[in-house]
């Protein structure tokens, strides 16, 4: 955890930026509760998850702690509503379906579901995603819906392990969100970085890390959760 907070800083601080303006979501899916209550005492209080079933499993063992979930894998239609019910954010919006949805579903004793739409920035069929010349109009859609605030764009760009196609693939990201912003869409957070590319992702203006296996350890996916 500190290793990883420590990168977060030295990105910040040669990029020019505050500690503060990068926040550390760390990735607990696949992960036991421990795991989560381990992280939650060296200081961490945001834990992403990505299969339904299992995060609920890990949210109810884990009520006693002050936790902010949110919901970062892409997301079925007939899980919205223990999404809605259960999550603080959910970065996967990526049709206007499952913001419906998940808008009808969000209690009303509970705040605003807190959303940024996941953007497919390197074109790939298999990734979720809308198109970012279709994330206005999509994002127009989204700001309209009672229960929910747009908060900005997530991405999960091609893997690679070149820094340079990396920072393009971010920059992309980061032109959309100030584009948006021209329209008056007043959003705040750019959801993007993970273990491998975190640095480049902090450098073309992430607000939002999503950092997993850095923290915990190598993921095991063979006790996968459904989704």
């Amino acid at each position: 955890m500190q290793a990883v907070k420590h990168r977060i800083l030295a990105a910040a601080a040669q990029n020019g930026r505050t500690a503060q303006s990068v926040r550390l979501l760390a990735v607990s899916k696949t992960f036991p509760p421990e795991a989560v209550r381990e992280a939650f005492e060296a200081g961490q209080t945001a834990f992403g998850e990505s299969y339904v079933q299992e995060a609920l499993a890990k949210i109810a063992v884990l009520r006693d702690l002050p936790l902010e979930w949110h919901f970062i894998g892409p997301l079925q239609s007939n899980k919205t509503r223990q999404v809605a019910e259960n999550f603080a954010w959910v970065h996967s919006i990526d049709r206007a379906k499952i913001a419906e949805r998940l808008s009808a579903a969000r209690p009303a004793e509970l705040p605003p579901l807190q959303v940024c739409l996941q953007v497919n920035v390197s074109g790939e069929a298999s990734k979720s995603g809308v198109a970012p010349e279709e994330a206005e109009s999509l994002a127009a859609h989204v700001k309209s819906l009672p229960r929910l605030q747009l908060r900005g764009l997530m991405a999960i760009p091609a893997p690679t392990d070149d820094v340079a196609l990396q920072r393009r693939q971010f920059r992309i990201v980061n032109e959309l969100l100030t584009q948006l912003n021209r329209r008056n869409f007043q959003l705040d957070t750019l959801s993007m970085g993970m273990s491998d590319d975190m640095e480049a992702a902090i450098a073309e203006g992430a607000t939002l890390v999503r950092v997993g296996s850095a923290i915990f350890g190598t993921r095991n996916y063979t006790k996968e959760s459904s989704g």
